[in-house]
């Protein structure tokens, strides 16, 4: 298992809570009704809902470059009989929706809690579009990892596949926003453009290192860190960040050293002000990937993952959270994406472990894939193929218009791949078994060729016999630097369900405090679909931004 580093590439310090006696007792720099921390999906939700409802807001970031929600694919999962649903003939229902997130989401939340977000759906997608987002729809919706430009709804699940479709009518719920290339930048520029018109404040780059607490428990506000204006360290800090952002990716190592650089130009130059929060504190600053030390004690096997996300995606918020009591939960659930689709003949295929067994139905969504494979497997697993599927592989690779981020690893998985004439052969040089793998191809076969049912539940048109020579075997381990297995966090601080207020370890909310998105636990907190989180990030976003606007008296105001 890979070791942490000693220091966290991106992390500032999260400080001790800031007690005081009470409110006046302090001086403000700044007032505000809301203080949502955090500036991408789930804060443009809190800031918009809370500011609609006759709040002052204040939003903040560290980074202001829209976090993970502008570095996605733009994918929202909304259905229950969307507009871009019925153009496209399905009659979705929020009940098939709500069945089908049933296997999903788990006990991640409550029945009550995914009914009402299913119920609220397409209230949710018409929102959206109210900001200025728009979604489209498409007359055969594809099942793939990410569709083409062209194609605005599909199958970003597993509602498809047996197992998922037997409980709920299957339906593509992944509308992803019109654009052109990966649309999370799209989607993000138009909820900052929402808050702007809004004239909701924004601070950033603006990172909050404390808590301010009373010493009867509620919170009160926030300890921010600002370079100052117009300076050279400012300049600096985006500098230094927008390049290890742009190279996270292709060179990690030199990324995380510019994160380091730009952390103590905010430790030694950064100016600390108070901010007042009168109604509440939200914290919307999303996930741990990239916080090496969390992600070793809460979910270790996820280490050797490419970290999915931004500078942002520290675990500042959920920290923050735990400064003040705040309690912890899923934070062993992590989203691992092994997608085996596009090209669509690796679906075909047969996914074995270093038993030379399969573990994993092969259709099934890609984060299925890689959590079965990084959770059970060790993060081993090769796709075994034969050579009609890579004939088809590379056609698709050179002629199918796939994206270069699904075109590229896909040759250079297959060009390195071991090949071999038979699969006692193929066996030897991958060191597995090779009685076991035979024996494995040929109960797949047999499924294939209609003799018996297949144990994983995988069918036709997916499940093809692996009979003409030479096979090979391609190396999807989530170590392989050639084919990265990103990976996000799904868990985080435990919230009411009702309201988004922080919970302390007794199960009872923490007053003038709230979580929303990726910092707290949600919907998608034990499993994920492609569109799920964000849709999570602005529903939960939304929920907490109504509380607060709704509140008669501010949870912090008699403190």
């Amino acid at each position: 298992m890979p070791s942490p580093p000693e220091t966290t590439a991106a992390a500032l310090e999260t400080l001790p809570p800031l007690i005081v006696d009470h409110a006046d007792a302090v001086e403000w720099a700044l007032q505000t009704d809301v203080l949502v921390v955090g500036f991408g999906a789930a804060g443009a939700a809190t800031a918009l809902e809370a500011h609609d409802g006759g709040c002052e807001v204040l939003l903040v970031d560290r980074y202001g470059q829209g976090g993970a929600t502008a570095r996605s694919g733009g994918v929202v999962y909304a259905g229950g009989g969307t507009p871009q649903q019925i153009e496209a003939g399905y009659e979705d229902t929020p009940e098939a929706m709500f069945r089908y997130l049933s296997q999903e989401a788990g006990d991640a939340v409550s029945p009550e809690t995914l009914r009402r977000f299913c119920e609220d759906s397409r209230d949710l997608l018409a929102w959206l579009q109210g900001h200025g987002v728009e979604f489209r729809s498409h007359e055969q919706p594809p099942k793939t990892s990410y569709p083409k430009n062209g194609v605005y709804l599909y199958y970003s699940g597993n509602e498809a596949i047996s197992g998922f479709r037997e409980h709920a009518e299957p339906a593509p719920r992944g509308h992803r926003t019109v654009c052109k290339g990966l649309s999370g930048a799209r989607l993000f520029r138009e909820m900052a453009a929402a808050v702007a018109r809004a004239g909701i404040a924004v601070r950033a780059p603006a990172a909050v290192r404390r808590l301010v607490r009373s010493s009867q428990g509620a919170v009160l506000g926030a300890e921010l860190w600002e370079l100052p204006a117009g300076s050279k360290a400012l300049r600096r800090f985006r500098r230094l960040i927008a390049r290890a952002d742009a190279v996270h990716n292709a060179l990690p190592g030199l990324a995380d050293r510019w994160r380091r650089q730009a952390t103590r130009i905010e430790q030694e130059q950064g100016q600390p002000r108070l901010v007042r929060a009168r109604r509440g504190v939200v914290l919307s600053t999303g996930g741990f990937i990239f916080h090496r030390e969390m992600l070793a004690t809460h979910a270790p096997r996820y280490l050797a993952n490419m970290r999915l996300g931004t500078s942002g995606c520290e675990g500042s918020g959920i920290r923050l959270g735990q400064s003040v009591g705040g309690s912890l939960g899923r934070m062993n659930k992590v989203s691992a994406w092994r997608f085996i689709n596009p090209p669509t003949s690796w679906v075909e295929g047969m996914v074995v472990n270093a038993d030379g067994e399969r573990f994993c139905n092969e259709a099934s969504y890609g984060a299925r894939l890689g959590v079965a494979m990084c959770e059970e497997q060790g993060g081993r697993a090769w796709l075994i193929l034969d050579r009609m599927q890579r004939r088809r592989a590379w056609r698709e690779v050179f002629f199918g218009g796939l994206w270069i981020f699904q075109s590229l690893p896909a040759m250079l998985l297959m060009l390195m791949a071991p090949r071999a004439n038979s699969l006692a052969a193929l066996a030897r040089r991958l060191d597995l078994p090779p009685d076991k793998l035979e024996a494995t191809a040929a109960a797949y076969n047999a499924a294939a060729r209609g003799e018996v049912q297949d144990p994983l539940g995988k069918q036709a048109p997916a499940l093809q016999a692996l009979q003409r020579p030479p096979f090979a075997a391609l190396n999807i381990s989530a170590d392989n630097p050639s084919f990265p297995c990103p990976a996000i966090t799904l868990g985080g601080l435990r919230v009411d369900e009702a309201s988004g207020a922080v919970l302390d370890e007794a199960g009872a909310p923490i007053a003038g405090l709230y979580a929303a998105g990726r910092a707290a636990v949600g919907v998608a907190s034990n499993g994920y679909v492609s569109g799920l989180s964000l849709a999570d990030c602005f529903w939960s976003g939304r929920r907490a931004g109504r509380v607060l606007a709704a509140a008669e008296t501010p949870a912090s105001a008699a403190a």
